[in-house]
């Protein structure tokens, strides 16, 4: 099961709209006001743990810049960080901050300081633990604090459990606990990833004429390996 499906069904892509917020509501009613220009805020930190749903905040701020034919610039781990972005940028974002090598924390400490002087960017940026704890230069732990900083905080089970199930009604169809149970219990247990899991069971039933059960999803995954 460590591919979860990731080559039979492709995972939808990230908005504000398909994040579900649990206990992050006040987080996602910034970044709405931000991508309707009602925030003034220009600089954001989000931190959190695998699968909190960070990087999915951070694709779904660039996705939404650009759908108002805004310009934008996505950076992560592998990608080579741009300190000179211009005026011309309307948003940066830059995932995974702590994985930044010594270069690359210079170009971003160097971004804050020209979006703070002279750009009007959005700049919004993630790691896995507040700054403060993270192991980077200190003058860009200060920058990492400037502006807003939220930690993201990642669904329940409970509130998994009720998401995978309203997303199984509005497919057409009841999801059995025991299903629910074993999802959250294998695999990857990021919602995107649960979510597309389900996509593809919804679809193996109706291909095959067959109810939704364990031995169906059981048959399935073992296909997907």
């Amino acid at each position: 099961m460590q591919q979860l499906l990731l080559d039979i069904t492709p995972l939808p892509s990230p908005t504000l709209t398909n994040f579900l917020p649990g206990h992050n509501a006040e987080l996602l009613q910034l970044l709405q006001r931000v991508l309707a220009g009602q925030e003034p805020e220009r600089f954001v930190y989000v931190w959190g743990g695998p699968g909190c749903g960070k990087s999915h905040l951070l694709q779904a701020i660039v996705q939404g810049y650009a759908r108002k034919k805004l310009k934008v610039a996505y950076f992560t781990r592998g990608t080579q960080l741009d300190a000179t972005v211009g005026d011309e940028i309307d948003c940066v974002a830059v995932d995974d901050v702590d994985c930044l090598d010594a270069s690359a924390q210079i170009k971003l400490f160097n971004l804050y300081n020209q979006i703070r002087g002279e750009g009007h960017a959005f700049l919004l940026v993630s790691g896995h633990a507040a700054p403060a704890q993270l192991t980077l230069r200190q003058d860009l732990v200060t920058r990492l604090g400037w502006g807003l900083v939220y930690q993201v905080h990642e669904l329940t089970d409970e509130e998994k459990m009720l998401a995978l199930r309203s997303h199984a009604a509005g497919c057409g169809f009841d999801l059995p606990q025991d299903i629910c149970d074993y999802l959250l219990r294998h695999g990857r247990r990021d919602l995107p990833s649960l979510m597309g899991t389900l996509d593809a069971l919804g679809r193996y039933s109706l291909v095959n004429q067959r109810q939704i059960t364990m031995p169906l999803l059981r048959e399935l995954l073992q296909g997907a390996l």
